[in-house]
């Protein structure tokens, strides 16, 4: 099997033996790595703890079915601290931990021969630790390449949704969709219609905890959401990923190989 090969099941890399990775890597040298990037803390009442975590690494198994890449083991606690402590449920790390187990997954990865990695992010308070972690790897690791995007990014239907009940939303009507596409059965349906919160945070001008706006945790509208949208959010995303995947694998230095700056400046 290559890291370009359709599969009918994700490649997951804690599943494979050591000799195994290495004939992954042996077969494509530019082999990228999928991260997801999740976390655990409240959803409101209808959906569980670790949806961020349950969605990323969903959308990372079905874009290794379609392109072979390697899924790392997700990251399941993240930056939580948006979510205060008072509603139950929540763990987190502090930004710089999750920043700097960033930077080692990749540097532990790279040491396998995996030196281009995609850290999918399915928690909005991460994006912030990815990209700290992310601006390390450029400037420190020039052996690696490592991006990051949320799945909410991915193409612009999916944010267009995804926003359409709030500009800070949380356990919302795309999420919830997501959701039932992807783990049904983890979704309380009957909570659904007390669940609705809108988004209080336009016009304001410091940034507070989920216990400051929302009486639930929630904020959007899960009372609207549906598996269809769920499925057509989900192709859409994993098709984007997946894109990201294939281009990931042949890409190069825009400017090409680097001379040495002082070599330029001495002429």
């Amino acid at each position: 099997m290559t890291p370009t090969s359709v599969t009918a099941t994700p490649i997951h890399w804690a599943a494979l033996t050591s000799p195994e990775i290495a004939a992954l890597v042996a077969a494509e040298g530019d082999v990228v790595g999928l991260v997801p990037v999740g976390a655990t803390e409240q959803h409101g009442p209808h959906l569980p703890t670790g949806t961020d975590t349950i969605l990323a690494s969903a959308i990372c198994d079905a874009v290794s079915c379609a392109t072979g890449a390697p899924v790392l083991p997700p990251v399941t606690v993240g930056c939580s601290f948006g979510h205060g402590t008072v509603i139950p449920g929540t763990l987190s790390l502090t930004p710089t931990l999750l920043s700097d187990t960033i930077r080692q997954v990749a540097e532990w990865a790279a040491y396998s021969g995996v030196r281009r990695l995609i850290f999918v992010n399915g928690h909005f308070g991460n994006a912030a630790a990815l990209g700290v972690a992310t601006d390390h790897l450029r400037l420190e690791r020039d052996d690696l390449r490592a991006g990051y995007l949320g799945w909410w990014d991915a193409d612009g239907e999916i944010a267009s949704e995804v926003f359409a009940d709030g500009t800070d939303v949380h356990a919302n009507r795309a999420e919830t969709s997501l959701m039932m596409a992807v783990a049904p059965d983890l979704v309380h349906l009957d909570r659904l219609g007390a669940a609705d919160d809108p988004d209080r945070t336009d016009g304001l001008v410091f940034r507070y905890t989920a216990t400051d706006l929302s009486i639930n945790g929630v904020t959007g509208m899960p009372s609207t959401a549906s598996r269809e949208l769920g499925v057509r959010l989900f192709d859409h995303a994993v098709e984007a990923v997946a894109a990201r995947v294939r281009a990931g694998r042949v890409e190069q230095r825009p400017l090409g190989e680097r001379p040495s700056y002082a070599a330029e400046v001495a002429q």
